[in-house]
């Protein structure tokens, strides 16, 4: 279906936070897959499906062990685990010395992504710079959606990395803001970004609610249902959609599972 790409330039704005939301109120299959080289924490994060904890050691790292002898989409599926509320996630590396034995894998995931049936794919790839490699994952990409946070070195940061984003990427901005100036938050750096000249498709927003946050971490439905966090979501969801050639299933209720996934 679709591989979107869910990114950063400095700071850490929310996006392992904001990507897992996502997930969790998509309203078709997904799967979230953790691929930052300098290492994920879903699986410290959050707890899995049954209660338990997620295996650290089963994910992106169990998968490049064995996609040097090819890499296609059903593999990719012998690698994933399913947290609490049924996401189905793909645990990133459990630190980024790792990546450098991975460097090849990249471009391969980027492309089995792009190819998976029946799922779209959120892939957390943390913060861009400093990785090169990560340039033929995010080619793969049908949307690049950027986050930052309102404060100044922030949206300086995602000036200069919208200007180094390749032309034909399609990219979209997700201020993370906190919800008592969110509309002015959202606005003023629509205008930053309108300055820069370079086409985007949309700037759209993402509440800032730390209660919201630690609820994702295993207490879904109910109170989580109601957050800040998530009601944004939702709407951000729905956006992005709207951008995917796919075409989004609107007759599938946004909502946070509280059991399996659908």
């Amino acid at each position: 279906m679709a591989l979107v790409v869910l990114a950063a330039d400095k700071g850490a704005p929310g996006v392992t936070t904001a990507a897992t939301a996502l997930g969790a109120v998509w309203p078709r299959p997904v799967l979230l897959a953790e691929c930052d080289p300098a290492g994920g924490d879903l699986a410290y994060r959050l707890p899995a499906a049954d209660g338990g904890v997620l295996n650290p050691g089963k994910g992106l790292l169990t998968l490049g062990a064995v996609a040097r002898r090819g890499l296609h989409p059903a593999l990719i599926h012998e690698h994933t685990q399913k947290i609490v509320g049924g996401l189905d996630v793909l645990v990133g590396l459990t630190h980024g010395d790792q990546a450098a034995g991975l460097t090849w894998l990249w471009g391969p995931l980027g492309r089995a992504f792009a190819a998976m049936h029946g799922a779209d794919v959120l892939a957390d790839c943390g913060r861009l710079g400093g990785h090169p490699e990560m340039r033929e994952l995010l080619a793969e990409a049908e949307l690049t959606v950027l986050f930052t946070r309102a404060s100044l070195d922030q949206v300086a940061h995602l000036r200069e990395r919208l200007l180094a984003m390749p032309g034909d990427a399609r990219i979209g901005v997700v201020v993370i803001a906190d919800p008592r100036q969110y509309r002015a938050s959202i606005a003023e750096v629509r205008r930053i970004v309108a300055a820069t000249g370079r086409p985007v498709l949309f700037v759209s927003g993402l509440a800032h609610d730390p209660k919201g946050a630690e609820l994702l971490r295993g207490q879904w439905g109910g109170r989580l249902d109601r957050s800040p966090l998530i009601r944004t979501c939702r709407e951000l969801a729905g956006h992005l959609l709207s951008h995917l050639t796919t075409g989004p299933d609107l007759e599938t209720a946004y909502r946070v599972p509280s059991s399996g996934k659908g």
